[in-house]
């Protein structure tokens, strides 16, 4: 199958399944993707039983796939930048503290907390995982994904400073949960050789980098923005900033997820208020808008298909189950902290701590990262694991925290 082809089969598929959820499932629309993707995946494990060619045709066409490139070097620079343009600079500093402490604090000591958890519960169960690939797991699974839960944050009507909190960590976080997976990953593949200097030095090049090269960029495309009064050219000088940046970031060895949320800010803030006209701004929106929700119906319907190439088995599926509470736990420990701290100088809702820790939904960054791990034993546990996970936490913990915000909207301020 040629790349055309399969672009074609994947919008193809993404677009019968947004249908179905429209007409009949009448989920939010990224969780209904990933339920409906997730049924199509039993379906045709059930039809692979009588006619094996269906499953290994199936299998076969994700295998091509490569989710964990798709979204990693691809997918996920169009959906940083296009959440990154639409928030507010002036919120964001305004909550700057709390995002800065989640997004670098918060997402090492979660990944800690289930790393050493996790490798006690792992090898009890009998898996015998070096615990350096329990860190690793920690870090794929802290991040946080805005997406699935942002759109039923906006319909319950959370506040505007909550909302910020949650999706600022979670622009940032990514960038910074990226790096320290990379990180690990690279002290477990070079069997631990790595200094704390080095890891310092490496940590500071990726972060600091993605930071300094995505105002250099976004200001370079702000630049250009300034020269042209034409809404097709600057659309198209977005368009090449978010994937270009993206490329050239990590051709430089700076985190790419950082650079882009940089630079999406920049341009969605001072590019869209001094660069662009009103024609433009209202284009542009509109560009990205689409652009977002045809990645997201992509990604969460890949999402529901990867069940298909997962070896899954009693105890694997028992360790995701115990896994679920070890995340959540050490979600809340990791919002708790930070927000304990930063209470004694500045107010905080009694129940920001909750929705914070029920909301920081998992998503396609944990799959994508599982799936890169080298290939063997390890990664065979990991990835059902950190699937089980991913898929409790979007369908269990999505569908649950609009019921949980309106139980508690009267007392969140």
């Amino acid at each position: 199958m040629d790349l055309f082809e399969l672009i074609a089969l994947l919008l193809s598929v993404s677009a019968i399944f947004s249908f179905l959820n429209y007409r009949f499932v009448r989920l939010p629309s990224t969780i209904g993707l990933m339920v409906i993707g997730l049924m199509t995946s039993v379906v045709l494990l059930l039809v692979g039983l009588f006619i094996p060619s269906v499953e290994a045709w199936a299998v076969a066409f994700l295998e091509q796939i490569r989710f964990d490139e798709t979204l990693l070097h691809g997918m996920l620079s169009v959906l940083l930048f296009a959440g990154a343009l639409h928030v507010n600079i002036n919120d964001l500093r305004s909550q700057y503290r709390v995002i800065t402490a989640l997004a670098t604090f918060g997402v090492l000591l979660s990944t800690c907390l289930v790393g050493v958890i996790s490798w006690q519960i792992f090898n009890w169960l009998g898996f015998e995982l070096p615990f350096l690939y329990c860190l690793l797991f920690g870090a794929l699974i802290s991040p946080t994904d805005p997406v699935a839960v942002l759109g039923i944050l906006k319909k319950t009507g959370v506040p505007k400073s909550l909302e910020t909190k949650i999706i600022g960590e979670s622009l940032f976080n990514d960038g910074v949960g990226v790096v320290v997976f990379m990180v690990l990953l690279a002290i477990t593949v070079g069997g631990g050789e790595m200094s704390g200097a080095d890891v310092g030095l490496l940590f500071l090049e990726e972060v600091g980098g993605g930071v300094v090269f995505g105002l250099a960029t976004g200001s370079f495309a702000y630049w250009l923005l300034r020269q042209v009064d034409d809404h097709n050219v600057e659309v198209l000088i977005t368009l090449a900033l978010a994937t270009g940046g993206f490329a050239l970031a990590e051709a430089l060895h700076f985190s790419a997820p950082i650079t882009i949320v940089v630079a999406g800010l920049l341009i969605g803030n001072h590019g869209r208020s001094l660069a662009m006209s009103a024609a433009t701004r209202e284009r542009l929106d509109s560009f990205w808008e689409l652009l977002d929700e045809v990645m997201n119906a992509v990604l969460f319907m890949l999402i529901g298909l990867e069940v298909l190439v997962l070896d899954i088995s009693f105890l694997k599926f028992v360790a995701a189950a115990l896994a679920v509470p070890i995340v959540l736990s050490s979600r809340f420990v990791s919002v708790s902290l930070p927000v304990v701290v930063l209470r004694k100088f500045r107010e905080f809702s009694p129940h920001t701590v909750k929705i914070m820790t029920w909301g920081g939904l998992r998503g396609g960054i944990s799959v994508a990262l599982a799936l890169s791990l080298p290939e063997g034993a390890e990664r065979d546990i990991l990835l059902p694991i950190t699937y089980g996970v991913v898929a409790f936490s979007i369908i269990v913990q999505g569908l649950s925290i609009g019921p949980l915000l309106a139980r508690l909207k009267q007392n969140i301020s």
